[in-house]
């Protein structure tokens, strides 16, 4: 599995993985992975094996199961093996909390925070499907970036459910799924990507600050 480096060999190390329809170069995926490193952070990022094969194939291969997606991750995470917070778009966020919720502790020391960009809390349009039940099982440190009006789960909606207090939010006003606003909202994306990074580049720091090389 090929890995891609953004940011200095020396920052805090941050494995973003990438939602369920869009590969590792996707303009959301590289605007974040970009403006982060230009703040001293280490980015990784990787396509699961679904979408490596679709880019390859030309094929439209839907995202393989939850436990196969885990495995794909631990093992970059091992392979890295050095302190770092994980997390990614959507789907990718999702399988970080699943596999910190789910994997031996031992195997997660090196887990230091997770950070998720547009949790989807449900599927569209059924919110009666929650993805809720392994989130207060998570030890480590949890930061979700939402839009505000967010179909998957949009801020009404969110703060309607028991989630742990300790969790770090960042709301983006208007923003969609893609943090994308209505053009009356007077903001634009590109606002709440760089609102994204700002918040990131605290909560990473935040997170990996003692293992920093002195």
């Amino acid at each position: 599995m090929q890995l891609i480096f953004d940011g200095p060999s020396n920052g805090p190390l941050f494995v973003f993985v990438h939602g369920a329809g869009a590969p590792l170069t996707s303009d959301f995926m590289e605007k974040v992975a970009t403006g982060l490193a230009k703040q001293g952070i280490r980015v990784a990022r990787f396509n699961f094996n679904y979408m490596q094969q679709r880019i390859e194939t030309g094929s439209r291969r839907p995202p393989e199961r939850a436990p196969h997606l885990i495995k794909q991750f631990m093992d970059v995470i091992q392979k890295l093996n050095q302190p770092m917070v994980i997390g990614g778009k959507s789907m990718g966020g999702r399988m970080a909390t699943l596999l910190a919720a789910q994997e031996p502790a031992e195997l997660l020391q090196n887990v230091k925070g997770i950070a998720c960009l547009g949790y989807p809390f449900h599927p569209q349009g059924k919110p009666e499907k929650l993805r809720t039940e392994h989130l207060p099982a998570i030890k480590q440190p949890v930061a979700i970036i939402q839009g505000s009006r967010d179909k998957l789960g949009d801020k009404e909606e969110v703060e309607g459910y028991s989630l742990p207090e300790h969790f770090q939010w960042c709301w983006l006003e208007d923003g969609d799924h893609d943090f994308k606003p209505r053009v009356k909202s007077g903001l634009t994306q590109q606002q709440h990507i760089q609102s994204s990074i700002d918040f990131l580049i605290t909560y990473i720091r935040s997170c990996c600050t003692l293992h920093l090389e002195k």
